[in-house]
């Protein structure tokens, strides 16, 4: 067995699946040769530090999330037995890069992996070196994070859209085009799933002066009773009173839905 043939299996010798025979000449090969034993010790000890990793605790809008992701899912599959239309034939940029086989999508989760084992262990060797690398190779991830939402949230199907706002949470600040586009998702988005995820992601910059207003200028243009209600209950935790004039103009709309001008009512009271 050579170093390219080790090097191949590695993977399978450290999760248990390599037959005995292979698991044998791979630790003949390692007494062998120092440069695949200190290859098969590191990633040893990286295999050791990612099964160490704590699984990561729900927060308060998991439920709404697998809600709207479960709801988009299932009107998938009632439109995939209607067969698809023209415009969902055509796939999208981001489609086009991301392979249908199972085999090549796990192809790539691997190279993700390693570009992010890479990354993370190149900024823990440059915070010995200095704050200049680190901070730029965040700004690489930022802007990385940046660019896979923006391209999701255009995409024709609206779980790939739930991805591009989950992506968007993923950034503590959101810079003014991501915001932008989560706002244009809350106004005009048909699914109203991914309305309500997008509305849920503009939560945390509800300071941002762009994202008060647009929230406020959206409530006019709602017509789902479960939106406008999500967003009235969003402009009364952030105490936002200029959306006061919104809201006593929204009631007075004829055919507003009872629940909404109730709550369209308890906020205005709450806002004085």
């Amino acid at each position: 067995m050579n170093c390219d043939e080790v090097r191949d299996q590695l993977p399978d010798y450290w999760t248990g699946v390599l037959e005995e025979g292979a698991k044998a000449r791979m630790q003949a090969h390692f007494g062998a040769c120092p440069a695949c034993r200190a290859e098969a010790e590191t990633l040893s000890a990286i295999w050791k530090k990612l099964g160490a990793i704590p699984e990561e605790r729900p927060g308060r809008a998991l439920r709404a999330r697998f809600e709207a992701t479960l709801e988009a899912y299932m009107q998938g599959l009632r439109q995939a037995e209607r067969g698809p239309s023209t415009r969902e034939r055509v796939d999208k940029w981001l489609e086009g890069w991301w392979p249908r086989q199972p085999v090549f999508q796990f192809g790539f989760a691997l190279v993700f992996l390693a570009v992010g084992l890479v990354v993370g262990y190149s900024i823990t060797q440059n915070t010995r070196g200095g704050g200049g690398e680190v901070a730029q190779l965040r700004e690489e991830v930022r802007h990385t994070r940046q660019l896979v939402a923006l391209s999701l949230l255009q995409q024709q199907s609206a779980s790939e859209r739930l991805k591009g706002v989950d992506w968007s949470n993923r950034m503590a600040r959101p810079d003014p085009q991501v915001l932008s586009a989560l706002l244009h998702t809350v106004n005009y988005d048909q699914n109203v799933n991914v309305r309500l995820a997008a509305l849920d992601a503009l939560h945390q910059s509800a300071n941002n002066e762009m994202v008060r207003r647009g929230l406020v200028e959206s409530l006019d243009r709602q017509t789902s009773p479960m939106v406008q209600i999500a967003l009235i209950d969003l402009l009364v935790e952030i105490r936002d009173k200029p959306a006061s004039q919104a809201l006593k103009e929204l009631m007075q709309e004829t055919g507003l839905n009872p629940e909404v001008r109730e709550r369209a009512q308890w906020a205005l009271g709450q806002m004085q």
